[in-house]
């Protein structure tokens, strides 16, 4: 029997957890896990079910569409692993981490490629058998270097994500645009505090006592995209800026793994530049 995740969004109406589950009851397919939830300010339902079963997967959403309310959407995915590219500049604490899970078969996820504006990463990700892209950008304005980041892309194959593991380079609308909804960064901020270039000084100018990381998906305003995840710990009047910066890393790596499973996982509904996650 083969397994599918089964993901809906929709206006809300009575009775639409029942409906869903009878479809599957009728279909004879088995409910291994099932999440549902409904932001009542939007009237916004969303549901994510893990069922086992044989069907047609596009016989299984018309059978949805006939009873979930217009324009709703209906994903009937089969769980397999999805490709990444992780993309870099110098740091390596967060790319490291990454790799290390997806060695150890933790991430459902082919990572097809890393591609970095510099080349200082590539002996280290090399002992990973994968393949490092140095996309340089001196002498290059900043369109026509992100013209070549993107045609490399487009070159590598049907790309799920692009993760900016530590990317320190602000994206263009138009690079945002080619790549909607498939591009997460890690940023070093408990965000929507300190947005920008060096939070960690920012934060420790402003006397703060806890620091964090945010990751989130990349939207046109900078550092503005849907959270995924986030996470904090304490810091205190002892720690100089630097201190903050080396105690933080160890907190982007971990929340930048956790959203990026998250989303192997189909875990992540995203809308009105929010996130619901299961």
């Amino acid at each position: 029997m083969s397994q599918y995740r089964v993901l809906i969004d929709a206006n809300d109406e009575k009775g639409l957890v029942h409906k869903v589950s009878n479809i599957f009851y009728n279909y004879d397919l088995n409910i291994l896990s099932n999440s549902e939830f409904v932001d009542r300010e939007s009237n916004k339902f969303f549901m994510r079910s893990v069922i086992e079963g044989d069907i047609d997967k596009s016989e299984l959403v018309n059978a949805l569409v006939e009873v979930l309310p217009a324009h709703s959407g209906i994903k009937v995915v089969t769980p397999k692993k999805k490709n990444i590219v992780l993309m870099v500049t110098k740091e390596i604490h967060a790319l490291g981490d990454i790799l290390v899970r997806h060695e150890a078969g933790e991430l459902e996820a082919n990572i097809v490629a890393v591609i970095s504006n510099y080349d200082n990463l590539e002996s280290f990700v090399s002992k990973f058998d994968i393949p490092y892209i140095t996309i340089s950008h001196k002498d290059l304005e900043r369109q026509e270097h992100e013209n070549k980041i993107i045609e490399t892309l487009q070159g590598l194959g049907d790309i799920d994500f692009i993760v900016l593991a530590k990317y320190m380079r602000i994206l263009t609308p138009r690079f945002v645009e080619t790549f909607e909804n498939k591009i997460m960064n890690i940023h070093h901020s408990f965000l929507p505090a300190f947005v920008g270039a060096n939070p960690y000084k920012q934060a420790y100018d402003r006397g703060v006592k806890i620091i964090g990381a945010t990751a989130h998906f990349v939207n046109n305003n900078l550092d503005e995209g849907p959270i995924i995840a986030q996470e904090i710990i304490h810091v205190n009047h002892a720690y100089s800026w630097k201190d903050m910066q080396r105690s933080g890393r160890d907190v982007e790596k971990i929340v930048l793994s956790r959203a990026l499973k998250l989303a192997l996982e189909d875990r992540i509904f995203s809308y009105a530049n929010r996130t619901v996650i299961f």
